[in-house]
């Protein structure tokens, strides 16, 4: 779930909004991104376009390096986003392969890798996003994001963790919806829905 890896991004970057207390916002927002923004490429080519394990890595590395040389709060937010978009490629990889109906569909696609040049097949630890066990993910991140973040983030992670619970009551229904809603959209809108949605 997206919810999941917002989660994961800003568990990331609390230890670095620890060394920089006074931009520990701008820490802990990059990692949220981070954590969410490889899923923009649902617009695109869906763990495809933005999801780079291989560059994603590499990049995360350099921020490392770049952080621990230079640590200033610029520095640890592109090092808190860029190890969250990292997770997020290896999150997905440890999950299921991509369909509209993941439960059913045994794609061997994961996310593809952009330096080998061919997908990375699932390994399904995680059966589907939004199966429970995503959900117990989720709750497992929330309950140390919880008990140390201040007021406001700990809205978010309960917001985060509320939407989790919907979406993995909802999920396998989701998908009729979603295909019976594509077609009242105005066709230029519709072609800009995956494929999955649209066809069958």
């Amino acid at each position: 779930m997206v919810t999941t890896h917002a989660l994961v991004g800003l568990l990331v970057a609390l230890p670095l909004a620890v060394f920089a207390p006074d931009h520990a916002t701008a820490v802990l927002v990059a990692g949220v991104v981070g954590g969410i923004a490889p899923d923009f490429d649902v617009l695109a080519t869906h763990r495809k376009t933005l999801h780079l394990p291989t560059y994603g890595t590499v990049a995360a590395g350099v921020a490392l390096v770049l952080a621990l040389a230079v640590p200033t709060p610029a520095t640890f937010a592109t090092l808190a986003f860029f190890l969250a978009a990292a997770l997020h490629n290896a999150g997905d990889i440890v999950s299921c392969g991509l369909g509209a109906r993941p439960w059913h569909n045994r794609s061997e696609r994961s996310v593809y890798d952009h330096y080998r040049g061919r997908w990375i097949p699932p390994r399904r630890w995680i059966r589907y996003d939004g199966a429970p066990e995503d959900l117990a993910l989720a709750v497992g991140l929330a309950v140390p994001l919880t008990a140390v973040l201040e007021w406001r983030w700990q809205l978010l992670t309960v917001a985060l963790l509320g939407v989790s619970v919907v979406y993995t009551v909802a999920r396998k229904r989701l998908e009729c919806v979603a295909r019976w809603g594509v077609q009242f959209l105005p066709a230029r809108v519709r072609r800009y829905v995956p494929e999955r949605y649209v066809s069958g």
